[in-house]
């Protein structure tokens, strides 16, 4: 199968395609030997013109897209080098590439059926991105790009972010965090400003605007001084952003952002170059569209339908050929720029040529999950189906299980759940689900999380019991033990200020420091950085309380107290011995901070014994902890640098990402190995497995209360007036305390559908059985208390100790789900009168 960058460097236009090996569905169906389903072989045989496809979760879209392209080739109204196929991973990529080929195979078995078609070449499968780069690389010059451009690993960006950072000039009042921190603020702020294709200035101007309105008002709320300080802050990451985006063009670098960026002007610019693009691809097929960002749209739009600000019937590409197939209830990567409106206005993008609307095709038949299995997912999805057009309920298709197993279970205390969870995984592997099945295998088996906060426990429980198991992402090694404790040395050495990781070596068992000492310790590094600024008198006075409270290095700092404990705290002698030799060691281990980031990660290794720990641990337990940790430094082995060895500051923003995405920021997925997989609900998507346990059905933890970034607090969000898919968001209509009340509570609804969503992602990865629990007493919470949970996993009348069915009832348990959202996010609704800043997103973007 040919990939994008094997093709031909000249777009030359391609002759029409002649032979007509396929002529009717029942054709279709005894090449491919596959019994479509009646709303398969609609969006299959479709005319060749725009449309879009709703699949549900498990209904073969990848099966549609592949039978779509032999239609298409087979009756010949395409040739199959005139098909472009694009969808997001690499991975995805190949598997698409891979079956298209067996199934042009089969419509050719042999080099002579091809008669004059022997020349006819192959479908270009790509990723979004490979796409976009080879735009830039034919036709970059057309904008001012040069073809030289290297493109940045997702590692390096953080690198050169933090050396950017680095040597900025000052003065930033309000960037007061570490540099790791500041960095992942800088990239998440650049990544976002690109995705929406937002000027940096047009941004400072939106914030110029907003904080002259707070400053004028009278007595500004709360939330209104709130969003100023957060315009603020972003004022000063821009200024960053744009040393980095410097740094970038000095050294004739791109990032992702600016990849799709450049290739979307590029596509609205010079329509020179859809042109050709329309001519060398008759037909164009997009996966997982649902996940595409704006700039992905515009650049799409502008190549294959029709461009931003361009009217329908003067667009060139509107009626090109173009097949979107994905599912907005399976939408879960907001977080990272997607937007779910690109699919739900697909119709209106990509118009036929008459201007008409785009029409969409449904499939809805599940061939994956037995009968419950759907009725649960079914049910969780209700609200979302109401508010997306196309969507249907999911059910059975003749390829599906049985019925399906539901097996649940409310238990008194996480550890039980835990306990309860692993006893069930070790129960299940080596059964049989149906009397012509395969065993079940510890690599059929996948336990799905809301967040990889458990999975040490989760990890540490399923060894205990003699189970292979793999914990996928980096997102989740971080979670575990062994490698938290390497991270955590690492962030005491780059940052003195790392007061939560020092704590927790301290606590650990190699210090065992109690916590009188912890607590006397922490009363000492306050007594070190106070200063009654009040109480200065004499010439020095006013300078003193000039500067009181602006210079970041007035932070409480435990290591500074851990290198001067002083003579009058009461500490115990064995405190002061391990603060002495810990404050030694991490004395000695700064020296050699400037050697590579192998070379510090391996002296860590030495000094804390963390290696001979390893070796000394029980033989099972041991050969898992060292495989952890062996895949954490494969991570740091692949950290790729710009011009020498990478930084640790670098190392650990890029760490510092992960661990708050919480969705893994590589894209590794689960080895062949056959091993139970661990890993969260986020990076399942597109997967599936025999039996899926999920854990931590919990009200406040799945779905999630945590609250999301909201632009009015977080100098890293680019505000939603800005964003191209601000229609679909909440909104702040002024800077009166009404406004910002209703604003939070859209914003709460808002992550509700989202956590809609990603409950939906996850209950349809299963086949056969879907294990799920809760628990009513958190066990972080009985340090302080203990607290009593609401469980989502289970009935009101569900008692505490146990309980479970083995086979679901023909209803199971509907999870406790967040309120519907309803529609509040409607496009139809009123604007207030625009104030300034208002006025500001109002333009339209350069």
């Amino acid at each position: 199968m040919r990939t994008l960058s094997s093709r031909p460097s000249t777009l030359a236009p391609v002759r029409p395609a002649h032979q007509t090996l396929i002529r009717d569905e029942d054709d279709l169906k005894r090449v491919l030997d596959v019994d479509y389903s009646p709303e398969q072989i609609a969006a299959i045989t479709a005319p060749l013109e725009p449309g879009v496809i709703v699949a549900g979760a498990g209904s073969g879209k990848t099966t549609v897209m592949t039978a779509r392209v032999v239609w298409l080739v087979g009756t010949g109204a395409v040739r199959p080098d005139a098909v472009l196929g694009l969808t997001f991973t690499n991975k995805a990529a190949g598997e698409l590439a891979e079956r298209v080929d067996r199934a042009l195979m089969r419509l050719w078995p042999n080099a002579d059926a091809r008669g004059d078609d022997d020349e006819a070449g192959e479908p270009t499968i790509s990723t979004y991105h490979a796409f976009a780069g080879r735009l830039l690389t034919e036709h970059g010059l057309r904008i001012g790009l040069e073809p030289s451009a290297r493109l940045l690993a997702d590692a390096t960006r953080f690198q050169l972010a933090a050396r950017a950072a680095r040597g900025a000039p000052g003065p930033f009042p309000t960037l007061t965090k570490t540099l790791s921190a500041i960095t992942a603020d800088v990239l998440a702020l650049s990544g976002e400003l690109a995705e929406h294709l937002v000027p940096v200035e047009r941004l400072r101007e939106f914030d110029r605007a907003l904080i002259a309105e707070v400053e004028a008002a009278e007595k500004p709320s709360a939330g209104a001084r709130a969003a100023a300080d957060a315009a603020r802050n972003r004022l000063d990451l821009s200024r960053l952003v744009a040393e980095y985006a410097d740094a970038r063009r000095r050294r004739d670098l791109l990032d992702f952002g600016d990849q799709i960026a450049y290739a979307a002007q590029l596509a609205e610019e010079r329509p020179e170059v859809g042109e050709m693009l329309r001519e060398t691809y008759k037909v164009v097929l997009l996966d997982e569209y649902q996940d595409t960002s704006v700039a992905q749209r515009r650049l799409l739009s502008g190549l294959f339908g029709v461009p931003e600000g361009v009217a329908p019937e003067d667009a060139p590409g509107r009626g090109h050929p173009v097949t979107a197939v994905g599912d907005p209830c399976q939408a879960i990567y907001g977080w990272r720029g997607a937007s779910v409106a690109n699919l739900d206005e697909f119709p209106r993008h990509f118009p036929r040529r008459d201007g008409s609307p785009a029409p969409r095709f449904s499939l809805a038949e599940n061939r994956r999950s037995g009968v419950r299995l759907l009725s649960f997912a079914n049910a969780l999805a209700e609200p979302l189906r109401d508010m997306h057009e196309g969507v249907e309920a999911l059910r059975p298709g003749p390829g599906a299980g049985a019925d399906g197993w539901v097996r649940c279970a409310l238990l008194e205390t996480q550890d039980g759940e835990i306990a309860w969870l692993a006893d069930q995984v070790q129960h299940v592997i080596g059964t049989r689900f149906t009397p012509d099945g395969d065993l079940i295998g510890p690599r059929d088996v996948a336990v799905l999380a809301r967040t990889a906060a458990d999975f040490a426990e989760i990890h540490k429980a399923l060894v205990e019991r003699d189970i292979p198991v793999e914990v996928v992402g980096l997102s989740g090694l971080l979670n575990l033990p062994e490698v938290a404790d390497l991270v955590a040395t690492c962030e005491v050495l780059d940052d003195p200020t790392a007061n939560a990781a020092l704590v927790r070596l301290l606590v650990g068992p190699r210090w065992r420091i109690g916590p009188r000492d912890l607590a006397l310790l922490g009363r000492r590094a306050g007594d070190l950085v106070r200063f009654d600024h009040g109480r200065v008198e004499g010439r020095d006075a006013r300078l003193e309380q000039a500067v009181a409270g602006v210079d970041p290095t007035e932070v409480v700092s435990l290591s500074d107290a851990l290198s001067d404990p002083g003579d009058d705290y009461p500490f115990s002698t064995d405190a002061r011995i391990r603060f002495a030799r810990l404050a030694a060691e991490i004395r000695e281990l700064r020296r050699h901070l400037g050697e590579p980031l192998m070379d510090v990660l391996h002296r860590v290794l030495t000094a804390t014994g963390l290696e001979v720990e390893l070796s000394a641990s029980p033989g099972a337990v041991a050969a898992r902890r060292r495989e952890t940790l062996h895949s954490f430094l494969d991570v740091a082995a692949g950290f790729a640098d710009l011009d020498g060895d990478p930084s640790l500051t670098a190392f650990l923003a890029f760490l510092r990402t992960a661990a708050e995405h919480d969705k893994g920021l590589d894209g590794s997925l689960p080895s062949a190995r056959d091993s139970v997989q661990v890993l969260t609900a986020h990076k399942s998507k597109g997967m599936e497995w025999e039996v899926v346990v999920v854990p931590g059905l919990v009200d406040g933890a799945f779905p999630s209360v945590q609250a999301q970034a909201k632009w009015t607090k977080s100098g890293r969000t680019l505000p939603h007036p800005l964003r191209g898919d601000t229609d679909g968001l909440p909104e702040l209509a002024d800077l009166t305390p009404k406004s910002f009340k209703a604003f939070d509570a859209e914003m709460r609804a808002h992550k509700a559908t989202e956590e809609l969503r990603l409950g939906y992602v996850t209950f349809t990865r299963p086949k056969q059985l879907l294990i799920a629990s809760g628990h009513w007493w958190a066990a972080r919470a009985r340090s302080r208390g203990a607290r009593r949970n609401s469980s989502s996993a289970s009935p009101s009348t569900a008692r505490p100790a146990t309980a479970t069915s083995s086979r679901g009832p023909p209803n199971p348990p509907r999870p406790t789900t967040p309120t519907s959202p309803g529609r509040s996010n409607t496009r139809g609704r009123c604007r207030s009168t625009p104030r300034p800043w208002r006025s500001a997103a109002a333009r339209p973007a350069t």
